[in-house]
């Protein structure tokens, strides 16, 4: 333990005791460090099973902290993707834990050379409140398929679920396995500073950082997935009323509460007037009111509805046009239900610019041909995710090739991210490193190299002195000398 944790753990139970948890799973990780593919899948059945079991518990929790939020949402988003993260693990964890042949060349003859998989150890993973539950079981799914012990810190944003979360995983396996810890301050503090073999974090930029910077001290590498504003661009051949229904879901899902939600749109000059009648239409269409619609989720604490408000409230005094859609006229008084609402005439200066929105504010800019769109995007920070509507093949590969982002969607929204075989993550400000898929298989593995030699041993004929036939022969031949 470092002096830090040391002096939290005097004065803070919570803290010592999550020290106790993590000491417990590095002795299990020392006495069992490679658990063989039976005792993986096992594991991942339990997870299975217990997912299953407790989902309505895990939506009623999550819809208790956010105040509201739609059961149905829940289910979906992160039961489902739970649930299909555990299945496509079962499918191919054998396969992932195989050592890979690789060439050991020239160099090295004769010799077998492999690559060969290895748990980690203990890997921390630390949860944000807006989707608590995917968050927590999506990483957890990869680092057991590898092997690992795992600690969750769940957000004290949504102490209900996290609740709800420690009492269903410790039905599954034994906490010196995996462990949810809950609580704020001290106790997440002190989490980021313990020597982890790996820290996977989901959250804003600005924590990202401090959490990068407490897990240097241990030289713990991290997996940060941190967001940012993720642009929407639609080609001008594109049918409006088909962009603005996909768009529509992506920005109102969770009441726009989503790291990879469409932050901020881009229309061709003229395509605004058009774009907001099909998008107030397809909005109306599935929430035909709000403030009693339990389709409809809560923004999840006052501290997060008073922010978004003050991105409207700078929006308007800078002059643009606000339209919320309201479709039965509703008073929104004493609830923290915002209304999708539509910021036109959106300026780079303007907070809702500036700031991941995260709610369901969808700005408007208008530009004059998708080269100037690009030249937008790739002036700002790398986004998670990056949307493009065209049906023109060749233009959505230009456009892919043109611009970094975590991930791009051609004609979709969101749901890249529920596809198991993909892998997700950020690049630059919106993140490092990823899981999901195969890729999140190696991330949670040391991917050691193996390199086996013959009985022969061909090095010594290269040994000194240096004056033999043999480096006569090599300099001759692959020196060009």
């Amino acid at each position: 333990m470092v002096a830090h944790n040391a002096a939290l753990a005097e004065q803070n139970p919570q803290v010592a005791d999550m020290q106790r948890i993590f000491n417990a799973q590095r002795a299990s990780y020392g006495l069992r460090p490679m658990p063989s593919a039976e005792e993986r899948i096992a594991g991942l059945k339990r997870l299975r099973d217990v997912i299953v079991k407790y989902q309505d518990d895990l939506a009623d929790a999550v819809s208790q902290d956010f105040g509201h939020r739609s059961t149905h949402e829940t289910k979906i988003a992160e039961v489902l993707t739970s649930l299909e993260a555990v299945k496509y693990a079962l499918k191919n964890v054998k396969g992932w834990m195989k050592p890979q042949k690789r060439h050991s060349g020239i160099l090295a003859m004769p010799a077998k050379a492999r690559v060969h998989p290895q748990p980690l150890g203990l890997v921390g993973v630390v949860v944000p409140w807006n989707y608590p539950i995917f968050l927590a079981l999506g990483p957890l799914v990869g680092a057991l398929s590898a092997g690992n012990r795992v600690m969750i810190k769940s957000s004290s944003f949504t102490p209900r679920l996290g609740e709800t979360l420690r009492r269903m995983l410790a039905e599954a396996f034994a906490e010196d396995s995996v462990a949810v810890i809950t609580g704020r301050g001290e106790v997440s503090e002190a989490f980021s500073h313990m020597p982890f073999d790996q820290i996977t974090f989901t959250g804003s930029t600005n924590v990202g950082r401090t959490i990068m910077q407490n897990a240097a001290v241990n030289l713990t590498p991290v997996v940060l997935e941190l967001g940012g504003k993720s642009p929407t661009i639609v080609h001008e051949s594109y049918p409006m009323r088909d962009a603005a229904e996909r768009i529509a879901f992506g920005k109102c899902w969770n009441a726009g509460q989503t790291c990879v939600a469409p932050d901020y749109l881009l229309l061709p000059r003229g395509k605004t007037d058009e774009f907001v009648i099909a998008f107030t239409a397809q909005v109306s269409k599935m929430y035909p009111t709000l403030v009693t619609n339990a389709d409809y989720t809560s923004i999840v604490n006052d501290k997060q509805y008073t922010r978004i408000q003050s991105y409207l409230a700078d929006a308007r005094e800078q002059g643009a046009r606000v339209i919320e859609i309201n479709p039965a006229n509703e008073r929104f008084e004493n609830t923290r239900k915002i209304p999708p609402t539509i910021v036109i005439g959106a300026k780079p200066e303007m907070l809702i610019m500036q700031n991941e929105i995260f709610g369901p504010i969808l700005p408007i800019l208008e530009v004059e041909s998708l080269s100037q769109a690009l030249e937008f995007v790739n002036a700002r920070a790398r986004p998670l995710a990056l949307y493009y509507f065209d049906n023109d093949s060749a233009r959505a590969d230009y456009v892919v090739t043109h611009t970094h982002s975590g991930a791009t969607g051609i004609n979709d929204v969101v749901t890249h991210v529920g596809v198991d075989d993909l892998p997700f993550g950020g690049v630059g400000p919106s993140g490092m490193g990823r899981y999901h898929a195969y890729e999140g298989f190696q991330t949670y593995s040391n991917m050691k190299a193996v390199l086996e030699r013959a009985s022969i041993y061909s090095v010594r004929y290269i040994l000194p002195p240096f004056n033999k036939a043999t480096h006569t022969l090599i300099k001759k031949l692959f020196l060009g000398q």
